[in-house]
């Protein structure tokens, strides 16, 4: 008997890209994924890899990734960025499908800005649920979803262990990309709101203890959550990072095997 292996991917921004890595490496050890969570950037990577874009495929497009053809900057009211850009990207690289026709079960996170509560997506169109998730406060428009106002998923569950074991999995994976960098390149207001949600959120990740199996830490606080400008380094280090921790995660395995071998 073999258990079901999930993926938390968590927010991050730019530095989301480490997911990659980890995923190829995975597929290079021959570690089953049998459901992916993901919140914000972990919930853009999980939806592209589990509508079946290969990883070589992944890599292409994140290393062709410019931030400036994705914004779509609105009078702001709700938002500095519209978001029409980026959900139109998702749309057409995911073929317009749902959630439920994907290759790997995946859930995605958002928050209800209103009811003040975690939204799991397991339906709907793929590109209006990850265009929820990423939803910067203050940054992106919120997507409005059965007329509840969502923004980023990070915001309420930065990485959705709980999600993953709630879809079925034995043994969780978390990826954790949340550190912050030390930064004085504050020029602008999007650098004003995307440094203050991360630092929030670093502190909401050091005081809650994940109950994953194995928590990968890929150490790209170097790197600011967004500047899309070190793509295939933040990438190599999830790579480097997953290696490190291929034994721990089969070790979980082995664990969870012998527990239920009976």
């Amino acid at each position: 008997m073999e258990p079901r292996i999930g993926l938390a991917l968590g927010s991050g921004g730019a530095r989301g890209f480490a997911h990659l890595g980890i995923i190829k490496v995975l597929e290079e050890e021959r570690i089953p994924i049998h459901y992916i969570a993901g919140s914000s950037m972990g919930a853009l990577v999980a939806a592209l890899y589990a509508s079946g874009l290969g990883v070589e495929r992944l890599y292409k497009l994140a290393k062709a990734f410019r931030r400036n053809d994705y914004i779509d900057v609105t009078i702001p009211k709700m938002g500095l960025i519209a978001g029409k850009r980026i959900k139109e990207f998702i749309w057409l690289v995911t073929k317009g499908k749902k959630i439920e026709e994907l290759q790997i079960p995946i859930a995605i996170v958002a928050t209800d800005l209103q009811r003040c509560e975690k939204v799991v997506f397991r339906s709907g169109v793929v590109a209006d649920a990850v265009r929820a998730s990423i939803s910067i406060p203050g940054i992106f428009v919120p997507e409005t979803i059965d007329g509840r106002m969502l923004v980023d998923g990070g915001v309420i569950d930065r990485i959705p262990v709980s999600v993953a074991r709630t879809m079925g999995a034995d043994v969780v994976i978390g990826v954790d990309v949340s550190h912050v960098k030390v930064t004085d390149a504050i020029s602008s207001i999007f650098d004003v709101i995307l440094q203050s949600i991360d630092i929030l959120q670093d502190e909401l990740v050091r005081h809650r203890e994940f109950a994953s199996d194995v928590m990968i830490r890929p150490r790209v606080e170097q790197y600011s959550s967004r500047a899309f400008t070190h793509i295939e380094e933040i990438i190599e280090i999830g790579e480097e990072e997953a290696r490190k921790q291929i034994p721990r995660i089969r070790e979980a395995i082995a664990k969870w095997k012998e527990q239920h071998h009976k």
